[in-house]
């Protein structure tokens, strides 16, 4: 199914989503993207459909192309005080404010979102598989973040986060196990699934 380029034709719209909200570690980041209203790309799609080599190479065509694009991120320690769902919408306002051309109308990946300074907003479910914008911001979220994810495994190789990324796989927790955690992880989530055997 071809990518909505936009909502409304009038208006200056933003796509927003998310990066990591998922995650046992890192912080979770998100994009807004402002795209011309004919902007078209054969590969754009939702951040998780598409291989890390065309993300990147999306993501330099979008950041070059976009009217305005922005990314932010709220860090692990936020989202221990805030709680994920709160530090992903912060993220999104960051992002939305540090846009240099600011919209009118913004399209949230998403089913919930607490409106930012009065601008009409409309939550889309999967909303990265049907428009442009949201797609866009969804791979500007989703590199950013594996960048800054790949910078972190430098120092703290033993949790495989340039290949989990901070997600929960198997051998994450296993590490987690192991070695304990990091600053870097989120100490509200449940990281390590104790079962009967660990109990002592």
């Amino acid at each position: 199914m071809a990518l909505k380029p936009y909502m409304n034709k009038e208006l200056m719209e933003a796509g927003c989503d998310e990066a990591g909200r998922g995650c046992l570690s890192g912080p979770v980041f998100a994009s807004a993207v402002i795209l011309p209203k004919d902007f078209y790309h054969p590969l754009l799609n939702d951040s998780k459909q598409i291989t890390e080599p065309v993300r990147n190479e999306l993501r330099t065509v979008i950041e070059k192309e976009a009217i305005a694009w922005a990314v932010a991120d709220v860090s692990n320690e936020e989202i221990d005080e805030i709680n994920i769902l709160k530090a992903s919408f912060l993220a999104m306002h960051k992002a939305i404010g540090r846009l240099k051309t600011q919209p009118d109308f913004l399209l949230i990946d998403g089913n919930r979102f607490t409106s930012y300074k009065g601008i009409q907003h409309k939550c889309i479910i999967k909303g990265d598989a049907k428009f442009a914008s949201i797609a866009a911001a969804s791979v500007l979220a989703k590199t950013h973040r594996d960048e800054y994810m790949n910078k972190l495994h430098i120092d703290y190789p033993y949790y495989g986060w340039s290949q989990n990324k901070g997600y929960g796989t198997m051998s994450h927790r296993a590490a987690i196990e192991k070695h304990g955690i990091s600053i870097y992880h989120r100490r509200s989530f449940k990281l390590v699934e104790w079962d009967l055997f660990h109990q002592h």
